[in-house]
């Protein structure tokens, strides 16, 4: 903290609680309080159950949970993928070629999710590919939403990356490819498990496309808390909520392990 007397100190945590608690997690205490609930006894939720969850880790709920784990690994990689090509193609263009990159990855992250889920409806219902009513077309929205973060991420890196590691391995005679996979990858892979781990994330929380999307054989778990809540069932949606925060949260702490294991190699 850039807070040299006891004093800042103090009021920098003190500012911090005062922002944080109310805005991030007051909300979120609320969530887990509500699922342990059977109803509302003035402003606290009362009535302790367990029920929620037992409903939450079976059946329709356990279905909806795998597959958003499925889409967002599969939308993740695939992000990934695309985000990192293209950033490393875009370190070799101009000045103008990269701009030109940045605008298209960066376009479907301007626009409300909403438009790039109905623009990907109609795009794929009829042929050559008509993906409409299969899982694929919420796999293809997610990778859509997700890339643009991959690409932003990699982009950066790629920045900072110090030039001399490439020039010193073509200097000894190393072919592009295995300065590419050798070198260069390797150098990236801290930012790499970053860039997963956040496509991984905003993946599994994805609603607003996914609504127009989904058939019914793969709705994902944000879709299942909306309907939940949608009928009123406040509890059971917060159950869901709290496994959905839960089950993201393990997946990014262990992609932070690699992360961090890779930032030491």
């Amino acid at each position: 903290m850039l807070v040299h007397s006891r004093k800042g100190k103090w009021a920098a945590w003190a500012l911090f609680l005062v922002l944080f608690l109310p805005l991030f997690a007051l909300p979120l205490l609320v969530i887990v309080a509500a699922s342990f609930s059977t109803h509302w006894s003035g402003a606290f939720p009362s009535g302790p159950t367990t029920e929620h969850y037992s409903a939450a880790v079976r059946g329709e709920s356990l279905q909806a949970l795998t597959t958003s784990l499925v889409t967002a690994v599969t939308a993740g990689l695939l992000a990934l993928t695309v985000g990192s090509w293209a950033a490393i193609a875009a370190a070799g263009l101009g000045k103008r070629g990269r701009r030109v990159l940045d605008a298209l990855f960066v376009l479907p992250v301007a626009v409300p999710s909403v438009v790039v889920g109905l623009a990907i409806l109609v795009a794929f219902s009829k042929p050559p590919m008509p993906l409409n009513g299969t899982r694929w077309i919420v796999i293809l929205a997610h990778t859509v939403l997700v890339t643009a973060f991959a690409y932003q991420s990699v982009a950066a890196a790629i920045i900072r990356l110090d030039p001399m590691y490439e020039q010193a391995a073509a200097s000894l005679g190393a072919r592009p490819s295995y300065v590419l996979f050798r070198v260069k990858l390797p150098l990236l892979l801290p930012s790499l498990t970053a860039a997963a781990g956040l496509c991984f994330a905003l993946s599994m929380g994805e609603l607003s496309a996914t609504m127009m999307l989904y058939p019914p054989d793969w709705m994902p778990l944000p879709v299942l808390i909306f309907t939940a809540t949608d009928r009123g069932s406040l509890f059971t949606g917060s159950a869901l909520a709290v496994v959905l925060m839960g089950t993201t949260l393990l997946v990014l702490l262990a992609v932070s392990r690699i992360r961090t294991k890779a930032s030491y190699r």
